[in-house]
């Protein structure tokens, strides 16, 4: 398998210090059920960035400059892949009618979720490149097309569209069918039982509808990652520190989100990017050599098409349809 810069003691403590952010956030800050408001999110949004630029740090001044500069290049990239998954989110919770007081505890085992099923996706991912290593070309072909698919296929893209999605959901329509789901909500609880029988609630439906969407975008998300490092632990710990903070985002940005118009182009030009860094480090010997974009470059290049496509997004209206 491919070298780590973590030690089993390094990976030890992260996922400790994970676990304890975690039982710290659910046990004690939201320990009941509330709306979070949004001075609430942008407290806990800049407590999530500021934990993980600490950690991003750490791992510069212990690992060096390249491992500092693979770590910040991936955080920010699935930070911001993250905004496409909130605008999914958000879709879903308003069909799904979801009360407001109970979004936190959907989001919070949705993340847990997100974590373990990122993990496999990780190691599969590095296990397929260590025994094929052509399936770097798939990667990075995936990812061209996917940019490129951003950047030039309408597909509706509005809220009108992902409400068809939420309504068709498969997810939704075969647990509905295979199991007893409740026609209410009961509460913060994802199951219930009734005269001596289990049912899930239609909060579990929502958390497996919201799950299955995070592994749709993890299928963007995780390749995109493996063009900027495949050290599994600056490729893990980037993930999580970018997923961990999700949940603040999403209640900071529910009511602005339509406003990130651009966004997707800059992702477009981001995956697009990736992906040729991607082809171009392999190379297509005797015709096209190896050719190692700079990490450097890598890094400045995703914060330029990000932060500028979020500017053009405040500053410009969205077109009318």
């Amino acid at each position: 398998m491919f070298e780590s810069v973590g030690s089993p003691l390094t990976w030890g403590l992260f996922l400790a210090g994970i676990l304890v952010l975690l039982a710290v956030d659910l046990g004690v800050f939201h320990r009941s059920a509330h709306r979070v408001s949004i001075r609430e999110a942008a407290i806990w949004s800049c407590i999530w960035v500021a934990l993980s630029l600490c950690f991003n740090g750490y791992v510069w001044a212990t690992y060096g400059d390249a491992a500092g500069l693979q770590f910040l290049s991936a955080y920010l990239i699935e930070k911001a892949l993250s905004v496409d998954n909130i605008f999914v989110f958000i879709v879903l919770f308003r069909y799904m009618k979801v009360p407001p007081e109970h979004l936190h505890r959907v989001l919070f085992a949705g993340i847990l979720g997100a974590l373990v099923l990122r993990a496999i996706f990780i190691v599969a991912g590095l296990a397929l490149i260590e025994l094929f290593a052509w399936t770097i070309y798939l990667f990075g072909g995936f990812l061209l097309y996917t940019g490129i698919r951003l950047l030039f296929v309408d597909e509706g893209g509005g809220e009108e569209e992902a409400g068809a999605v939420a309504e068709d959901n498969w997810v939704k329509k075969k647990v509905e069918k295979w199991f007893r789901v409740t026609r209410d909500y009961e509460g913060p609880r994802f199951f219930v039982r009734r005269q001596g029988k289990l049912f899930i609630t239609t909060l579990f439906v929502t958390l497996l509808m919201v799950e299955t969407a995070d592994v749709m975008f993890a299928l963007d998300s995780i390749p995109a990652i493996f063009g900027i490092s495949t050290d599994p632990f600056i490729v893990f710990t980037s993930n999580v520190c970018a997923v961990m903070g999700l949940r603040a985002m999403f209640f900071l940005l529910e009511n602005i989100i339509d406003r990130f118009y651009y966004l997707k182009y800059g992702l477009g030009l981001v995956l697009s990017f990736v992906g040729v860094k991607m082809l171009l480090g392999e190379g297509l010997e005797p015709w096209i050599p190896a050719y190692h974009i700079p990490i450097a470059w890598s890094l400045g290049g995703v914060a330029f098409l990000l932060v500028g496509s979020v500017a053009v997004s405040l500053l410009l209206p969205p077109p009318r349809k």
